[in-house]
């Protein structure tokens, strides 16, 4: 049976001991949009195999320093926390990617968020139910990064495709899957309303790191034994198009089966 534990999150006031000098530089700096999502790419053109890595992780952390995404390819999936690019890579491995690693489609933002409150015995068809009463509507974009224990966890990470890329629906016919009974770490997970499947997943695309890096990648079940709960709200997408791939801007995506594909493969 699902119990949620409230357990209130605790604000602390800022650091008023900093030197004068330190705090006239610090207001100088320009604040980080805690508002805004980016986005490059889309979901849709990864159906068609327009797999190409069109952004660098370095230019990537400029946005953000909190995400999840893929590599060219459909090479591993990716988890970023405190602005560490982490690969879960098909064989299992979890490493720590360069600058010069790139992407065909990612999320990233820079995150502020709220705590909600800690829940204990929760299943994910629950949690993820639940988690928009939380915010109140089901027509905004929001994360929630939810810290602590975890069972039953089952990932999935693609294996890198070879050029000419196949499609999405072809690719996740070999994907492997990974599987903890117990494990610590962090669930990273985006909402997208249903106005915007293709762009995004309409609903929840949800990855996962554990502490000890012994597993991670796209989640595709788990259940919660006691973690906390936060949020944060986007009032913008901000849609970063690869226009200087060819074969990105030269494809008709007309007759792509998009709703059916990303279905399939989530």
């Amino acid at each position: 049976m699902t119990s949620v534990i409230d357990r209130p999150g605790t604000t602390f006031d800022s650091d008023l001991s900093m030197e004068a000098s330190e705090l006239l530089t610090s207001r100088k700096r320009p604040a980080p949009d805690a508002h805004t999502l980016y986005q490059h790419g889309t979901l849709a053109l990864l159906v068609p195999g327009l797999l190409d890595g069109t952004l660098t992780m370095g230019e990537l952390l400029r946005h953000g320093d909190t995400g999840i995404g893929t590599g060219e390819g459909l090479d591993g999936e990716i988890v970023i926390l405190h602005g560490t690019p982490y690969q879960v890579r098909h064989d299992g491995s979890i490493v720590v990617v360069s600058d010069a690693f790139t992407l065909p489609f990612a999320n990233v933002h820079h995150a502020s968020f709220t705590p909600v409150r800690r829940i204990a015995n929760v299943t994910a068809t629950a949690l993820t139910d639940w988690l928009p009463t939380v915010m109140g509507t089901t027509n905004t974009f929001f994360a929630t990064r939810i810290t602590g224990r975890f069972s039953g966890m089952r990932t999935r990470v693609f294996a890198k495709q070879p050029r000419p890329y196949p499609t999405l629906e072809h690719t996740a016919e070999h994907q492997r899957t990974f599987g903890a009974d117990e494990t610590q770490g962090t669930l990273l997970a985006y909402y997208s309303p249903q106005l915007f499947n293709g762009i995004a997943v309409g609903g929840f695309h949800i990855h996962y790191l554990a502490d000890d890096l012994s597993i991670g990648g796209h989640v595709l079940d788990f259940h919660v034994e006691d973690a906390q709960v936060s949020v944060q709200r986007f009032d913008t997408l901000q849609e970063h198009l690869p226009v200087a791939s060819a074969p990105y801007s030269s494809h008709d995506f007309a007759d792509d089966d998009i709703a059916g594909a990303i279905a399939k493969s989530e």
